[in-house]
């Protein structure tokens, strides 16, 4: 199943080419693809992989980690968006044509120092832009809220506006 999804997520190919690449009927790989990405997908796999800290302790030891690979004073995390190029849909065309000119969805990602990816939102139309995505993130609200605690920050590109808790070039 996982084998399936995969090389249909990477080719692109129509689901019939995968069909007969690997030797199953297009239902079947409609099928797999269908139960494999809501197996992905499902609030317990999200939980277990993809965790932003928010605990003093994992905060303390995320700002020591940063601290240690790049001399860099309170960092918790760095983010930033990329565009995933998609088809383009039949509804809402053009909010999807990036800036770039090409069909997507403009996915924002946050990660640690091990690049261990700690929150994704990947809801946006390719036109949509990166600082307008971190004020729908789920991470802001840890910060303005002071669940994160003051003297913590996130690093990101000049595409975003500069907080107390995003630090930009």
């Amino acid at each position: 199943m996982v084998i399936i999804t995969l090389r249909f997520l990477a080719s692109g190919k129509m689901q019939q080419c995968n069909s007969d690449d690997m030797g199953v009927s297009q239902s079947t790989v409609s099928t797999v693809i269908a139960q494999t990405l809501d197996a992905l997908s499902s609030i317990d796999i999200l939980r277990r992989f993809i965790t932003f800290p928010h605990t003093m302790d994992a905060v303390e030891r995320k700002k020591a980690e940063f601290l240690h690979i790049a001399q860099f004073s309170g960092v918790i995390g760095v983010t930033d968006c990329t565009h995933i190029r998609n088809v383009a849909p039949k509804q809402e065309e053009a909010a999807y044509i990036n800036r770039k000119r090409y069909h997507s969805i403009n996915v924002q990602i946050a990660f640690d120092e091990n690049y261990k990816t700690a929150e994704v939102l990947a809801k946006c139309p390719g036109s949509v832009h990166d600082a307008r995505i971190f004020s729908d993130n789920a991470i802001r609200p840890l910060f303005e809220r002071n669940i994160i605690p003051a003297g913590c920050h996130l690093l990101g590109d000049r595409r975003y506006s500069s907080q107390q808790y995003l630090l930009t070039p």
